[in-house]
């Protein structure tokens, strides 16, 4: 049955693509398409859900292979894995994908591509699906180029729009530089096995599966930890790209330039969960390496601190959501580094709850006002979208980490993992320890960014109604006070904004219909006690104990570390209650240097975006550039035109002794005659006349 839940969102993108030219012009027609696409991955959803519940967690399935690839000394089946980490991400992938694709029925039924946005919407599935039920290297590969794929296509989707189209190529780029690192590590693992296998052969490595590759490859990596780390260190650049771990997390707030929905999917189900599950997956390698486990934690934590940082600085309310995935992508990172493999999924698991409620809820948000993202344009929408801002308040609070709701189980399991576990140590440096501490101040500034995320959007003024007034957080903001700044000043469209939006001081913003508030209700039920459920009796960490082979004790640090979690998740909910509930007085907006001279390279990301982008993607082009000049047009292209000449140029001098006469060609025979005599007899006197 697992290969009909594959299959269905491939026919779904398929539906779409040829019924959806003839279906769209209408609003029937696009009602159908609607069907067409939710219905697919919500069967997907109940085989999966029905698999799962049936299935051993402590065995493994693969299932019967179909030929695939046949050629002499290779032969590779398209075979699919069920085991107890492949079906909680079948689970999550089509669970809240389901969600959101009900949830774009609503928010897309202005589109007028609305069947190429669910096609790609549904491919998107299909191939997320693929990567984590493949059973071999190569269909691991294929469904990690398939969801780069989609997410260049989704997120670039408004492609008339300069701005979009840029976001697209810059996403593509970037996952480029972690797809190098992640086809070289594969590269090197099939070295390795080929090697170490009894016949020396690729064919006898069973196509490449895991279940055969594994064990071959434990043991030759135990007995070459240097090369243990080469591999490991490869395949995190990989998962780097895909989950935006610092240096190449550029990609994913420009991702924001794709639909909301599309953001909620990327952030919350597919693209950024990829390269957690390969450090799961490969979990073999970073056993044996420590230096490569103590490189993903301690690159995680920067990151997790890093993004948190930069989140305190965004406008754009979409943006601050994926400065935070950025840095909750950090915690799972530090899982995966300290050995508690599991608590990396398990926080995969609950940040898709609350994190697709947040988007999902943005997109609400967005679609009540006019389009416009800027959260000083907000304020007091509790008034008019008290749905909304319930199910929101409950993600609020679970991304903060407030005890009961599901994010505070996860984060405490991988903060009690790293400072307990000596898994990244190495020369008597604890990474896990430092990265622990790195995790709680991340945790400090998560409670306050979303916490004014919550009160510029939900409290204080209607700030969208042209009065000075109307404008006093945005000055405070900005550093000035509200008289010295003009009424529009800071408003402008920013990159990556769905569409130009149309606030105008009399607009009144309305609630969603049910096709987008049913998905916020079920997510908010998730986010409220999802991760509770999963907690108890460890039955999250005893699901996964097999293919993550994590058997990491965390009960004593999650039991001290309770307690610091809460204070750390009330104090940053206050001091954003503080700054933002009201907006700073204006006599008191200069004393804080915060929202004065730091506020521009917190937002500004310290710099680093611009220049990354200017020296890989501009300079990129102007090497390409370079390139297409000096070579293309003048070696290659010249290099056909000189033969074109060089071929007039001997033609030119053969022509010469093209005479009609024919005493003249005689002579040149017997001239020709006489000089190969000459030569024949010289070699044969042995090269002396």
């Amino acid at each position: 049955m697992i290969w009909i839940a594959l299959g269905l969102p491939v026919l779904g993108a398929l539906l779409q693509t040829f019924l959806g030219p003839g279906l769209q012009g209408t609003a029937g027609g696009k009602r159908i398409l609607g069907i067409l696409a939710v219905v697919p991955i919500v069967l997907s959803f109940l085989i999966g859900a029905k698999i799962a519940m049936g299935m051993d967690p402590s065995a493994a399935t693969v299932v019967a292979s179909v030929p695939w690839i046949d050629i002499k000394g290779l032969t590779i089946p398209f075979e699919l894995r069920i085991d107890t980490l492949s079906m909680t991400m079948v689970l999550i992938i089509t669970g809240i994908g389901s969600l959101i694709h009900l949830y774009s029925t609503g928010y897309m039924s202005e589109e007028k591509d609305y069947g190429r946005f669910f096609a790609y919407l549904n491919l998107f599935i299909a191939s997320m699906l693929m990567l984590v039920l493949g059973n071999n290297l190569l269909l691991l590969f294929v469904g990690w180029e398939g969801v780069g794929l989609c997410s260049y296509l989704l997120i670039g989707f408004w492609y008339e729009d300069l701005a979009n189209s840029r976001a697209a190529n810059k996403a593509f780029v970037v996952n480029r530089i972690g797809d190098w690192g992640l086809t070289l590590g594969l590269l090197l693992i099939v070295a390795t096995v080929a090697t170490h296998s009894d016949q020396h052969h690729l064919s006898d490595t069973r196509y490449l599966s895991y279940d055969t590759i594994f064990p071959i490859l434990r043991d030759a990596l135990t007995h070459n930890v240097p090369l243990a780390t080469t591999i490991g260190l490869l395949l995190f650049v990989g998962a780097c790209g895909k989950s935006a771990q610092f240096p190449l997390y550029l990609w994913l707030p420009d991702a924001m330039a794709g639909p909301t929905p599309v953001s909620a999917l990327i952030h919350a189900a597919t693209m950024v969960t990829s390269g957690v599950v390969l450090l799961n997956r490969m979990h073999v390698v970073y056993e044996i390496s420590t230096i490569a486990s103590m490189v993903v934690c301690l690159v995680g934590a920067f990151t997790a601190i890093f993004a948190a940082i930069i989140a305190c600085g965004q406008t754009d309310i979409k943006k601050v959501l994926a400065f935070s995935t950025v840095s909750q992508l950090g915690y799972m990172f530090i899982g995966c580094g300290v050995g508690a493999s599991w608590a990396g999924m398990f926080h995969v698991t609950t940040h898709a709850f609350f994190k697709a409620l947040l988007f999902l809820g943005a997109g609400a948000v967005i679609h009540a006002m006019a389009h416009d993202q800027d959260m000083r344009n907000y304020g007091n929408l509790k008034k008019y979208l008290p749905f909304t801002f319930v199910t929101m308040t409950i993600a609020w609070l679970a991304i903060a980490g407030v005890p009961i709701l599901s994010g505070s189980y996860s984060k405490e399991e991988i903060l009690g993992a790293a400072f307990e576990n000596a898994a990244a140590t190495r020369y008597g440096f604890n990474a896990g320890q430092y990265a622990g501490y790195i995790g709680l101040a991340a945790a400090l500034l998560t409670a306050f960014y979303m916490t004014r995320l919550m009160m510029l959007t939900f409290f204080g003024k209607e700030r969208w109604m042209a009065t000075p007034e109307g404008h006093e957080v945005a000055a405070i903001e900005e550093g000035e006070s509200h008289e010295e700044m003009p009424v529009d000043e800071g408003h402008e469209q920013e990159e990556g904004e769905e569409h130009h939006h149309g606030l105008t001081p009399s607009h009144r913003p309305h609630e969603v219909p049910i096709s987008m508030w049913l998905p916020l209700v079920i997510l908010a039920v998730l986010s409220a006690g999802g991760g509770w459920y999963l907690s108890q009796g460890e039955r999250f960490k005893n699901w996964l104990a097999a293919p993550t082979a994590s058997a990491l004790d965390t009960h004593e640090a999650a039991s001290y570390l309770q307690q610091i979690a809460i204070g750390v998740a009330i104090g940053g909910i206050v001091l954003g209650i503080f700054l933002y509930f009201r907006g700073l007085p204006k006599t008191k907006a200069k004393e804080f240097f915060l929202f004065r001279m730091v506020r521009g390279w917190v937002g500004g990301q310290f710099g680093y975006d611009q220049a990354m982008t200017t020296m890989s993607v501009e300079g990129g082009s102007e090497i390409a550039t370079m390139l297409d000049d000096g070579v293309d047009e003048r070696l290659i292209g010249g290099s056909g035109v000189g033969i074109g000449r060089l071929t007039e140029f001997v033609a030119g001098v053969v022509r010469v002794f093209q005479t009609g006469i024919v005493r003249m060609y005689a002579l040149s025979m017997l001239v020709g005659v006489v000089g190969l005599a000459l030569i024949v007899i010289y070699f044969f006197k042995g090269g002396h006349p």
